[in-house]
């Protein structure tokens, strides 16, 4: 009987020093698991979305050594009554508002503040695609029909085997990919516990193997599609992202502050996503589409790309909200009013026509909700017609 406990005490402790080793050995990887698993808790969603460096793998996008570009102030403005009640009921972290290039209103919530680098989710692909036009502009990608497999060989044999950049662009793929956020082992649930453990999103993307139509046919929002256009991007060009985005796009723009992305474990951006910025230097993006692709003083992104990514020619239903190329076309937008759009209500909002750009970031745990964001469209319409 001894003898039994002194092996049994010994496999104890073996378990119990190997647990320590792999422990430490997988610390970081462990930390990140357990901050994805708790990131959108009531109790923290908020300060984690301006801290997401302390959670996932991040990479600096260098703003550039020039000067700030100017935001200036306009004449003090008042909103409608009904802003006050959205801001609540959405859980609105930032809400900044330009008119004709000054801002008319700028507020922050639930303890953020202007220095904060909050999370864009999916408003980061919007970002890809005015670097994907540039590029297109400069010829480093000869065509929107060219195959992505011609620029992204690795994903020959699979899902994406067959479509063009142009399907990517527009959510068009024809991949199966399941987006709901509320089912832990959804698509996009399983890419990110990939990111938080240190895996590749390249591997994620090739392994991919069904579809549910041919590409180009059918629309449905597929975020993998937009890491397969920065994967055409790194192929066209053998630079990262991030390098290429702070060169052609972040320092032209002269931000107030360098963004973060968050990447993988072989430090390749988590395009689809993982941007973050303060509220002003998304207004400043936003501005420059207003303006046409133009900012401080020279044409960042071609004018032509601004028109045709941000116009509704993907396939989406015809009484279903439109979609350009990563931009959203809110339903019966006359031409000029489009936004970015990312979960838990994350916006860059653009209408032409009054000259208004609206930034505004949140921490909205119902943000899928029937409704809500038709709800918000018509609040960021309410907000440009009283300018």
């Amino acid at each position: 009987m001894r003898t039994f406990g002194k092996w049994l005490g010994r496999i104890l402790l073996s378990l119990l020093v190997a647990a320590i080793v792999i422990g430490v050995w997988k610390k970081d990887e462990i930390t990140r698991l357990m901050a994805v698993n708790s990131l959108f808790s009531a109790d923290r969603i908020v300060a984690n979305f301006s801290t997401m460096d302390s959670a996932f793998l991040t990479v600096e996008v260098p703003r550039g050594s020039g000067a700030t570009t100017d935001l200036p102030y306009g004449p003090e403005t008042t909103l409608p009554d009904a802003v006050t009640g959205w801001v609540q009921d959405r859980a609105v972290t930032s809400l900044l508002v330009l008119k004709d290039g000054q801002i008319v209103f700028e507020e922050y919530y639930l303890g953020t503040t202007a220095d904060d680098r909050r999370i864009s989710w999916s408003v980061a692909k919007s970002f890809v695609s005015a670097l994907f036009g540039i590029l297109l502009d400069e010829g480093a990608i000869a065509s929107l029909d060219d195959p992505v497999t011609q620029y992204a060989p690795m994903l020959k044999g699979g899902a994406y085997d067959g479509a063009t950049i142009r399907d990517v662009l527009q959510m068009a793929s024809g991949v199966t990919f399941d987006e709901d956020y509320l089912d832990f082992n959804s698509d996009i649930n399983r890419m990110g516990r990939v990111l938080a453990l240190g895996g590749r999103m390249d591997d994620f993307a090739a392994d991919l193997t069904e579809t549910f139509v041919a590409p180009g046919q059918q629309w449905q929002y597929v975020s993998i599609d937009t890491h397969v256009i920065g994967m055409v991007i790194r192929g066209a060009t053998g630079r990262t992202i991030p390098d290429l985005l702070s060169e052609k796009v972040i320092a032209p723009l002269g931000l107030e502050q360098s963004p973060l992305y968050i990447t993988d474990g072989a430090g390749t951006a988590f395009v689809l996503g993982g941007l973050n910025l303060t509220t002003r230097d998304y207004a400043r993006f936003g501005q420059m589409f207003l303006q046409n692709g133009r900012y401080n003083g020279q044409q960042i992104v071609p004018a032509d790309w601004v028109a045709a990514s941000t116009a509704p020619s993907a396939p989406t239903k015809a009484d279903a909200i439109g979609y350009g190329y990563q931009w959203w076309v809110p339903k019966g937008a006359p031409m000029g009013e489009f936004m970015g759009r990312g979960i838990y209500g994350q916006y860059v909002y653009v209408n032409q026509n009054s000259g208004v750009v609206i930034a505004t970031t949140g921490a909205d745990r119902n943000f899928r909700d029937d409704g809500v964001n038709d709800a918000n469209v018509a609040m960021f319409r309410t907000i440009a017609n009283s300018l």
